[in-house]
């Protein structure tokens, strides 16, 4: 018997195994609905005049790889753990270690985590490159394992060069965390700089090899961490980035990101119990209408829901990107309560590390097991993980107001806190140079209280600045650069690292991003911001597919049939209570032929016209 889900437009999924059905089926005593699955084969079919209660036709989509009883139950043989605990580290079975792919055989080698708890680190750090590059396992320490240390080596733009990615819940850091991160890189000159991440994050560059044990001492000592930030591991936590200062926010997301950053990497310490997972993985708290926190594509998102008077939180799962496939997370019906999150959340992860696979890293994300199991055995493995095995239903309804307008944090608003308010940077496409993040961490020492906020959008805000300092921090130098007030096209650009550092990248981004939106800004009138996101490659960690715009880096000819870099174009991505991924509308269009093709979307789908006193 194969299996088949029934989802809904809304994003809510029903599982079911089934031979042959045609006629009506009633679903967790849901509304009937008519289904039409007659074959493994029949792909998806819109179902007939019917809905779920909660709204949106329902439509069914076969799932035949996955082999059910005639209850509609997966195979226990098939939800047997692939992976044990030996040694405190958690390793895949031999039985299971058939066609898995090069990135699991690097972890089988040797325990990753290893270079951290066991400070393996200090003697891969005293080795010279070529001695490094002689030995194989040492040359995947240096290439894939520090990863796990937030370590990225950049072997083709950077020999001997790295990326250290942080942690930083919430994208809350503090101007003596920004201050020694500038130290950091201000030691390797025009090597060195720092990236504004689209995970509310920071990454900081040029980092070489023998200052890493130093670093992380360094680290340490002012409350950051880098660990467990890169490769099969959980990222950032996100959460909203007026979190506590916000007149409108529905919870204060800051203790949550917290406690389930604490959790990930044990306050610090290391968590083997989730450092071996099939791939990477993110989550994040939403306290906001606006969902500046994109809950649609996380793998795990708590959303704010009231259930019999208590405070809690009904859990989207499955969201993410990458280069073969784009999902959106779906409901898990499931509803926690908000001093449980950590204990849902870790058995989540547990579900996915014991049964997901790890052949194709293309079809390893937590949404591939939740198709292949359904969503309903998916949940019930998650229930058998959590302590007394309870994981009540989803709320009927969650806090969000559906009709809310995203708001801009860019430029001066109130904060809850009478007489304060929050003044919103646009940083450029994120970039940072060790000057800049000095200068900013004065601003928030002299203006607010030593606080600076990151957004997903690479943006900062500096919080609780009194009123009467307001004028003065406006008149300030570094605002002309870091504007509050930045052209309408450039308030919302977001651009991936680019093939400047990143050896994944097809092209150019930072740098090619400003000058088109700075032509574009220059040349058109616009109506109101348009969400313009590049990305290098494929794994789009610009995240195209949510922007109105998105550019995707690729290799194309010109007219003259030279090649050169180029850009597939994305349409119509949303973020918020109306979320929805864009779609590819062009392919391969030259970048120096960018211009006139945006200006003509501009001018079809966002109302805008050109400036004709040029």
């Amino acid at each position: 018997m194969n299996a088949c889900n029934l989802r809904c437009d809304n994003g809510i999924s029903y599982s079911f195994g089934y031979k042959q059905i045609n006629g009506m089926c009633r679903l967790n005593k849901k509304r009937t609905v008519e289904v039409c699955c007659i074959s493994s084969s029949h792909g998806e079919h819109r179902i007939q005049g019917s809905e779920d209660k909660r709204g949106g036709p329902i439509r069914a989509v076969s799932n035949p790889a996955v082999k059910t009883s005639e209850a509609g139950v997966v195979n226990s043989s098939r939800l047997q753990p692939r992976v044990e605990e030996k040694d405190g580290y958690w390793v895949l079975k031999e039985e299971f270690r058939g066609g898995i792919n090069p990135q699991e055989k690097i972890k089988l080698e040797r325990e990753p985590m290893k270079l951290f708890i066991e400070n393996g680190i200090e003697e891969l750090a005293n080795k010279s490159f070529p001695e490094i590059d002689s030995k194989k396992v040492d040359k995947d320490d240096v290439d894939v394992r520090l990863k796990w240390l937030g370590l990225f080596h950049r072997r083709k733009q950077q020999y001997g060069r790295f990326m250290m990615r942080l942690k930083l819940p919430n994208g809350v850091t503090t101007s003596s965390q920004t201050r020694f991160l500038a130290s950091v890189i201000q030691k390797y000159g025009k090597d060195g700089c720092a990236d504004i991440t689209t995970r509310q994050n920071l990454q900081i560059r040029g980092v070489v090899l023998k200052d890493v044990p130093e670093i992380l001492k360094g680290l340490e000592e002012v409350g950051l961490s880098s660990l467990q930030s890169g490769m099969d591991n959980v990222r950032n936590p996100v959460g909203n980035p007026l979190a506590g200062i916000d007149p409108h926010e529905i919870i204060d997301t800051r203790p949550y990101a917290k406690v389930l950053t604490d959790y990930i990497i044990n306050n610090g310490k290391g968590n083997p119990s989730v450092t071996n997972l099939p791939r990477k993985w993110n989550v994040c708290v939403v306290g906001t209408h606006d969902l500046f926190e994109h809950p649609h594509i996380n793998d795990l998102a708590y959303i704010p829901a009231i259930k019999d008077g208590r405070f809690g939180f009904n859990l989207l799962v499955g969201g993410f990107f990458s280069p073969k496939r784009c999902s959106e997370a779906v409901p898990l019906d499931a509803w926690v309560a908000a001093d449980d999150i950590v204990s849902v959340c870790k058995a989540i992860l547990e579900a996915y590390r014991d049964l997901g696979t790890r052949g194709n890293r293309q079809k390893t994300r937590m949404m591939w097991l939740i198709d292949e199991l359904g969503i309903e055995a998916f949940r019930a493995e998650v229930v058998k993980r959590i302590p007394g095995e309870i994981l009540e239903r989803a709320a009927e309804q969650d806090m969000l107001d559906r009709s809310w307008e995203r708001r801009s944090y860019l430029g001066v608003h109130p904060q809850n806190q009478e007489g304060l308010h929050f003044v919103g940077l646009h940083i450029p496409v994120g970039r940072l140079q060790a000057e800049d993040m000095l200068e900013l961490a004065r601003l928030a020492e002299e203006y607010g209280t030593q606080e600076l906020r990151l957004t997903v959008e690479q943006n900062l805000i500096i919080p609780n600045v009194p009123t009467d300092k307001i004028q003065a921090l406006l008149q300030e130098p570094m605002l002309k650069t870091f504007s509050p007030f930045p052209p309408l096209l450039m308030s919302t650009l977001v651009a991936c690292t680019g093939n400047q550092f990143c050896g994944q990248a097809i092209i150019e981004t930072k740098a090619r991003a400003l000058k088109i939106t700075e032509e574009l800004d220059r040349t058109m009138n616009v109506p109101r911001a348009v969400r313009m996101h590049w990305t290098g490659c494929p794994n789009t960690c610009g995240q195209v597919q949510v922007a109105d715009i998105g550019f995707m880096g690729c290799m194309t000819k010109d007219e003259n049939k030279k090649t050169c870099e180029g850009a597939d174009i994305f349409l119509g991505g949303r973020v918020g209570a109306d979320s929805h991924l864009g779609e590819m509308i062009h392919k391969g269009i030259p970048c120096k032929n960018l211009v006139p093709v945006v200006q003509d979307i501009l001018i079809q789908h966002f109302g805008a016209t050109r400036k004709t006193d040029l």
